[in-house]
């Protein structure tokens, strides 16, 4: 009560409790299982939440221990590129130099070893957001994700996805910005997925400093021009990737010393790293960025079309606090039009969000996630797949289609009628259950 009289609402335009412990649980978790509105309404609606800002606080051990059961998970990018990766290179070489045209028996065993990473990461994303008890955490690795998309299709990306989503991303969600954009700057996968790890003086390449530009930090209309891309991608020349260790590494020698001018901020002749940790100093910090990220936020926890005002004061709240990823969520939150009953199941789910909801409303025991990976590549999200740079995206005209919307109901049927292998659902009357899951209501958060 006190959080809603704070954020401005009368007592005519306020929700019913039972709709605000709704409404958190739809748009800060993946959905609520049986028992969860109760639950919040014990606890209270505000100190749920403070729990959930501060997921080291919640106990997860049960999750834990499952993902203990996947060894590739605690691996370092150098450890699962010797042997998962470099395996399959030595073969396909061995191939070609026997002048052969079809996959070998090695390839093919290696390739089939290889598969275990790329399980296991997939495994853990669905089971941690099915299963653990910090959703705001696992959305926001969603978000944030999206947000520094990386293609598993890309190269050897899709072994070095493992260490990204848990080394880069995970950490760093609740620091500060600067922090997380630091980190998937000097991420071995972002290198290779935006192909900075080869750009060198004379031999530029402008994907990543375009990106981080229009899509990190300042967004599209953020200010920059054609030519600050082309200065900043000298910037960031010698960004690359030590084949030994498959671990960060910065190469003077591929890097333009000569003297460059990227929004207007001057870099003499003779420079190093240290320009493009400059550069990402300057980015995090500009007000341009905090609109973005307060925009793309807002539209995340509140509405595809988030009040001006709204983003203005998230916006405030991000600069003020040194990009402070925390009190900026926070910020959302606490808004009233963050509780405001217009947008009460206002927001249409992605494919992910669809999916794990259903899972979770069900209650279902997941000792096989795979089915569900496939479901989510049949609706139109398959994990860790979105192409481009801009990720999946959290606006529901995206996801609203024929095709899209029979599928989420073949889904709905499969996982109410226990048709999932290794996936029980924990339910009386299958068809009213595919029917409520497959519904309009239900595909709303």
């Amino acid at each position: 009560m006190a959080l809603l009289i704070a954020a401005g609402f009368s007592s005519h335009s306020r929700m019913a409790a039972r709709e605000r412990a709704q409404h958190a649980l739809n748009r800060l978790t993946f959905g609520a299982r049986p028992g969860d509105v109760d639950t919040i309404l014990e606890i209270g609606v505000e100190k749920w939440i403070d729990q959930q800002l501060h997921p080291e606080s919640i106990p997860d051990r049960a999750v834990e221990a499952r993902l203990d059961s996947m060894p590739t998970l605690r691996l370092t990018n150098g450890e699962i590129m010797d042997n998962y990766y470099k395996p399959i290179v030595e073969a396909r070489r061995m191939r070609k130099a026997d002048a052969g045209d079809v996959d070998t028996a090695e390839i093919k065993e290696a390739r089939q070893k290889g598969r275990v990473v790329v399980e296991d990461l997939i495994a853990q994303r669905i089971i941690r957001a099915t299963e653990s008890e910090r959703q705001l955490h696992e959305v926001m690795v969603d978000f944030w994700f999206n947000h520094f998309n990386v293609f598993i299709g890309k190269g050897p990306d899709r072994f070095m996805l493992t260490g990204y989503e848990r080394d880069t991303i995970r950490p760093n969600i609740w620091g500060r910005f600067e922090d997380l954009v630091m980190a998937t700057a000097k991420s071995p996968a972002m290198l290779v997925y935006l192909d900075n790890e080869r750009s060198r003086a004379g031999a530029i390449n402008e994907n990543y400093a375009r990106e981080i530009m229009e899509l990190h930090t300042l967004g599209v209309d953020g200010g920059y021009t054609q030519k600050d891309v082309t200065e900043l991608a000298r910037v960031f020349t010698g960004w690359s990737i030590d084949p030994r260790t498959a671990a960060f590494m910065f190469r003077p020698r591929m890097h333009d010393i000569a003297d460059k001018s990227v929004l207007g901020e001057h870099f003499p002749a003779g420079g190093g790293i240290e320009e493009g940790e400059r550069m990402i100093h300057i980015l995090a910090h500009s007000p341009a960025t905090a609109h973005h990220i307060a925009l793309q936020l807002c539209q995340r926890l509140v509405s595809d079309n988030p009040p001006k005002a709204l983003v203005d004061r998230v916006a405030r709240k991000f600069l003020a606090t040194d990009g402070d990823l925390r009190q900026t969520v926070k910020a959302v939150i606490d808004s009233r039009e963050f509780w405001d009953p217009k947008d009460y199941r206002a927001k249409v789910k992605p494919p992910f969000d669809f999916v794990i909801s259903a899972v979770r409303a069900v209650n279902a025991t997941v000792n096989n996630p795979m089915p569900i990976a496939r479901a989510l590549q049949q609706i139109g999200e398959p994990l860790y797949g979105a192409q481009p740079p801009t990720g999946y995206s959290d606006r529901g005209d995206v996801w609203i289609n024929t095709g899209a919307l029979m599928n989420r109901m073949n889904f709905a049927v499969a996982l109410a009628n226990n048709q999932l292998p290794g996936v029980r659902a924990s339910i009386a009357d299958p068809k009213a259950t595919a029917l409520e899951l497959g519904g309009p209501e239900f595909q709303r958060q």
